[in-house]
This record gives structure tokens, C-alpha cells and sequence, in this order.
């Protein structure tokens, strides 16, 4: 069974929708620079539940209602721990902010050219991405590594903020592409 397109009410949304409802709880469980395996445990559910929506998403069909909401979920999870962590005085804030930025920045692009009717999925690259950005995240509320090993989430935060960064400018210059070519076409 394939999903109308325009469709809000999905299998997969439903998961989105979840994940956004239970990140409050997430970023409640963050408990500073000793870890949690409470937040490690349900980190570890919310990331996977991202990859199920995925799954259902591919298998009934991608919806631009799951094309906006799932990345916008990547983002609140993603940005709420990473704020919470800062808050907890665990991750320094400008690596935060730099990510933050961009995922501002690419949401509100998302955003724009939705309402055009563009849709702007994700690469394979940005989703490597959220995934380091997972990590980092992930490392730094694992009791172990929180507690000894605090070069691992540094290092895996870093990573993230670099391919934030390089992601950021690859949509930037499809981005410019799409519009120059969209220009050639039009004149």
C-alpha cells in the first residue's frame, strides 16, 4: 500500500510525531558530565525509531508532510540535547551554535521552497551527518565515556560540526545550481 503523497496521517508520521512528543522526557534525563544509561537507553530508542520511520516512509511511500517533519524532528532531538548538554556545562556552546546555525539556515530553506512545492530531502551525506551528531550525543550520556573518556565525544562533536559544516555548503551550492539552471530554462 502506497501513501498519497499530499498525505499527512502516516505510519511513518506517527513515529515523527512520537519522537518529538518524547524528547521533552530525553532532555529531562540528561544528567550532566557523570552520563545517565536512563538517557543512553532512550538516546539509543530515539535514534532508532528515526531509522524506522525511514523504513516506513520507503516501504508505503515518502509523503512532504514526512519530508518536513522527519528532518525537523532530526533537529529537535539533535538541538535540544546538545543545548541541554551545554546547559549541563558538558558540550562547549560554539560547536552547538555552529550547528546550529546551519540547521536553521538548511530548515528555513526546506521551508521556503516547500510552500513552492520543492521538496529537498536529504542527502546521504547530511544523513552521515545526523548520525555523527547522534554519536556525539550519545557519547557524552553514556556513563563510561562521559565519566572517562570525554576526548571521545569531544572528537565525535567535532566531527559532527565539520560535516554540518560541509553539508551546509553543499546544499547552499545546489542550491545556486538549481537556481542558475532554473534561470537558463526560464529565459
Amino acid at each position: 500500500m502506497s501513501n498519497d503523497p499530499s498525505a499527512i496521517a502516516t505510519w511513518a508520521n506517527l513515529v515523527t510525531v512520537a519522537r518529538l512528543l518524547v524528547s521533552p522526557v530525553m532532555f529531562a534525563a540528561i544528567d550532566g558530565r557523570r552520563g545517565s544509561w536512563f538517557a543512553t537507553a532512550l538516546w539509543f530508542v530515539l535514534c532508532m525509531s528515526d531509522l524506522v520511520d525511514g523504513s516506513l516512509a520507503r516501504r508505503h511511500g515518502a509523503t512532504r508532510s514526512g519530508a518536513f517533519l522527519d528532518p525537523l524532528a532530526d533537529k529537535v532531538l539533535v538541538l535540544g540535547a546538545m543545548f541541554t548538554l551545554v546547559q549541563r556545562d558538558v558540550f562547549w556552546i560554539l560547536p552547538v551554535v555552529i550547528i546550529a546555525t546551519r540547521e536553521l539556515a538548511i530548515q528555513l530553506y526546506r521551508t521556503f521552497v516547500g510552500a513552492k512545492g520543492v521538496s529537498v530531502p536529504a542527502t546521504q551525506l547530511a544523513k552521515w551527518k545526523t548520525f555523527a551528531q547522534q554519536l556525539a550525543v550519545g557519547a557524552a550520556v553514556l556513563p563510561l565515556i562521559a565519566n572517562h573518556a570525554t576526548w571521545a565525544w569531544q572528537a565525535l562533536l567535532w566531527l559532527a560540526v565539520g560535516l554540518t559544516v560541509f553539508t551546509g555548503a553543499d546544499y547552499l551550492v545546489k542550491a545556486q545550481r538549481a537556481r542558475a539552471d532554473s534561470e537558463v530554462v526560464a529565459a
